[in-house]
């Protein structure tokens, strides 16, 4: 044989398809006449294409194989033009601007949409789980033709244009030949099929809007933020296709009392002075019930009190969060003369009437800690 198809387009002899048109592809970059205008190279450029016509196509691969040559046994006329060469256009334009498009009628049946609705909760609700019934505007199958989209009575048809094919060709000239290109049908817009009658309801989409009920578990444990997710409850799409998904956001309202810190909660307390230094209980309206509060004698504005397993249920794995309890104490600002006396009197008893106090020394600046590093301090 005078050409060796695989040593032009320098391939292995068990090449896969693959291979060889990624070879073909990019030996026609660089030689292609737009690229290379050297008069040299066009031989060349025949050369790949002879190759890859008969290498492209199994039937001519085998016989080339067995000692055969198809171009010359009238398969392809060896270095014609592009409009007479086995192989298609669409394999050139690969070479220059990747892969080709799908081609074939687009489906009228498509997955719907995800929707989303934002629920109030209560910090209650979130500590313990709910079950909410909620109304949601979505789309549904239109029940008037089943998602088909035509009226009742009657189906879609093939389109005339491009008989169903979903895109219409128009061959061009041009200095490569006879080019073919293809575009979707205007007339079907690539469906390959037109509604000559579209239904009354849902004016063809197959799809109406309507109002649905559905019952929501919200678990233990939610926050603000958190999203559960409904399977296939989103809306339906075109042509009766498969539903989306629906999420539900919680959105939590503030209580009145306790605030929230991941699944603790906290409170404040404020209580007097005179309960602070002798100690008290004091009663707390918790979500598990009313509890009393120990708040014992000495205790100091500030401290906190923890109520372990009294906080949020966590929402993955057993157990809640614990309600801690901050004790603010309250100094009165406002006292009767004879109140007056008395903490006159137990200041005197105390030793506290001319109180020495306690200083924490600050924390020193960058400055002072150099002045004092440089003297040695």
């Amino acid at each position: 044989m005078a050409t060796d198809y695989y040593e032009v387009l320098g391939v292995r002899r068990d090449a896969t398809p693959e291979e060889i048109k990624k070879a073909f592809r990019r030996l026609a970059r660089e030689l292609h006449p737009d690229v290379n205008p050297d008069p040299k190279t066009q031989d060349r450029f025949k050369e790949i294409n002879n190759a890859y016509e008969v290498l492209s196509d199994p039937q001519k691969r085998q016989m080339y194989d067995l000692g055969g040559d198809p171009l010359s046994s009238g398969g392809g006329g060896g270095g014609g033009g592009f409009g007479q060469a086995g192989f298609g256009f669409s394999d050139i334009m690969d070479a220059f601007f990747g892969q080709a498009s799908q081609r074939g009628p687009r489906s009228r049946t498509r997955r719907g949409q995800d929707a989303m609705i934002r629920i109030e909760i209560t910090l209650e609700e979130a500590a313990f789980g709910t079950t909410r019934e909620i109304q949601v505007d979505t789309a549904v199958t239109c029940n008037t033709c089943n998602g088909e989209g035509a009226a009742p009575g009657t189906t879609a048809q093939t389109c005339d244009m491009c008989r169903g094919r979903g895109e219409v060709s128009q061959v061009t000239k041009s200095f490569l030949g006879q080019v073919m290109t293809s575009r979707p049908c205007p007339q079907c817009q690539g469906f390959g099929t037109v509604v000559p009658h579209p239904c009354p309801e849902c004016a063809g989409d197959g799809r109406i809007r309507a109002r649905r009920t559905l019952t929501v578990k919200i678990p233990a444990g939610v926050d603000s933020g958190t999203r559960i997710q409904l399977a296939g409850e989103g809306e339906v799409g075109p042509g009766g296709g498969p539903a989306g998904d629906l999420y539900v956001e919680i959105v939590e309202v503030a209580h009145a009392t306790f605030q929230r810190r991941g699944d603790d909660l906290h409170c404040t307390v404020t209580i007097p002075m005179t309960a602070a230094s002798l100690g008290t209980k004091v009663p707390l309206q918790t979500l598990d019930g009313t509890e009393e509060i120990d708040i014992r004698p000495g205790t100091q504005s500030g401290q906190s009190i923890p109520l372990h397993g009294r906080g949020i249920t966590h929402l993955r794995g057993g157990g809640r969060g614990d309600l801690v309890v901050h004790v603010e104490v309250q100094t009165p600002s406002k006292l009767d003369p004879e109140q007056e006396e008395l903490l006159r009197r137990l200041a005197k008893l105390r030793g506290e009437e001319r109180p020495s106090g306690q200083f924490t020394p600050g924390q020193q600046g960058l400055f002072s800690r150099l002045k004092d590093a440089f003297n040695g301090r």
